[in-house]
């Protein structure tokens, strides 16, 4: 057995409390989905931000109904956690956009260039965090955003995001995953999911709030630098396909068909490269 997972929940606590009034951190052995978790707490009459951190996901969720689970995962091996706040942004588009980008650049503050030795650590629309470089093409982790709209105590409804965030720490089998997996030991074999949860959450809570205010635009040329489609032949959900020429300032993906540009915003539709 490995040494004893140190977890940073309570200096998480006390950087955070400050800012988010009422802030809780919680670690669990084992759950569904942390996500789910935190929607349950938050409709059960929590209203306070919450960070749930599970050592194994059991029905952990992605987007488009996908699966992530971890339970068969050594502790450790994967970090799945959920972090659960009000917020009031004029517009909601693009925010999972903007929540991988904070990731990334927490991750790997500066990539190598493209064609450069070494992974870079990429994003793909909407959702997902790809490693690049040193072989094909690799899963790292995923983003799931999901909203609700609470009553508050004053009887005026108040909107929660539950922001979900997996990411493989050391590597696993690729058996039965659409793509293979990538994990966060071939960017820095030091990497923990303690490590990685402590160079995360508080920088999240900082591109939530800044989101809120500003939106997605400010984010739209750092994202063009770790955007894994931009120039790609790329094939819709729906059978189109065309080329990816980078995201709008709303997150929008553009998409330039035989029939022109089209935007691409909906989250009910799934994306791939075209391999040529």
């Amino acid at each position: 057995m490995g040494a004893p997972l140190h977890w940073p929940l309570e200096a998480l606590w006390q950087a955070l409390a400050p800012r988010l009034p009422g802030f809780t951190a919680e670690l669990l052995a084992s759950v569904d989905s942390t996500n789910t978790e935190c929607m349950r707490r938050l409709r059960a009459g929590q209203s306070e931000p919450l960070l749930l951190v599970a050592l194994a996901q059991t029905a952990g969720r992605g987007r488009l109904g996908r699966s992530w689970q971890s339970e068969c995962a050594a502790p450790g091996a994967a970090l799945t956690f959920s972090l659960a706040l009000p917020l009031a942004p004029r517009s909601w588009s693009g925010l999972s956009l903007a929540v991988g980008l904070c990731v990334a650049r927490r991750l790997q503050e500066a990539p190598p260039p493209p064609g450069a030795p070494g992974p870079r650590a990429v994003l793909k629309w909407p959702n997902d965090l790809w490693l690049q470089g040193g072989g094909p093409e690799r899963k790292l982790g995923g983003i799931l955003v999901e909203t609700a709209s609470l009553l508050a105590p004053a009887n005026s409804a108040t909107r929660w995001v539950v922001v979900g965030i997996g990411l493989n720490v050391a590597p696993r089998s690729s058996e039965g995953l659409a793509m293979p997996a990538g994990c966060l030991h071939e960017l820095d074999p030091r990497w923990d999911a303690p490590t990685a949860l402590d160079r995360i959450a508080e920088p999240l809570v900082d591109a939530l709030l800044a989101f809120e205010a500003y939106g997605f635009a400010p984010l739209v040329a750092p994202f063009a630098e770790r955007d894994a489609l931009a120039g790609r032949l790329v094939r819709l959900s729906d059978g189109r396909e065309g080329l990816a020429e980078g995201v709008g300032p709303d997150g929008a993906l553009r998409v330039r068909t035989a029939a022109g540009v089209i935007e691409v915003a909906s989250a009910e539709v799934s994306v791939r490269p075209v391999a040529v």
